[in-house]
């Protein structure tokens, strides 16, 4: 009787990225883009060639140096999230804790303070 809603919204509870084939998506979708943008400004360049020399040499410029960022930024790699929780957690500190004094050394300990503590020794000027 459970049908399979298509319209659900789906949350993210874990600190996972994205999957290779949304990664792999996500470059190539980037690289068209960047592609598309070199041939409109080597279309530009030789339009504009004998009409604006100096728009026309920044258009064919922008066309020469875009297929290297495009292929550097498509060959990055998968992205690391910045909102991945931390791995490592930390010890908690834990007191250190005394031993407890020998009944034998608690009386040849010398004086002590109204707490049964042994005062601090006295400096000698």
């Amino acid at each position: 009787m459970l049908r399979k809603n298509d319209d659900a919204e789906v949350f993210r509870i874990t600190g996972a990225r994205q999957g290779l084939a949304d990664d792999v998506r996500g470059r190539q979708r980037r690289y068209v883009i960047s592609m598309s943008v070199r041939t409109v400004s080597v279309v530009l360049a030789a339009v504009l060639w004998n009409v604006e020399r100096h728009v026309a040499i920044v258009a064919l410029v922008l066309g020469v140096l875009l297929p290297y960022v495009a292929v550097v930024i498509a060959n990055a790699g998968r992205e690391n999230a910045p909102s991945l929780p931390t791995t490592f957690v930390p010890m908690p500190m834990r007191p250190a804790v005394e031993a407890a004094p020998a009944a034998g050394r608690a009386e040849s300990a010398g004086p002590k303070d109204a707490g049964g503590r042994v005062p601090p020794p006295k400096e000698h000027s």
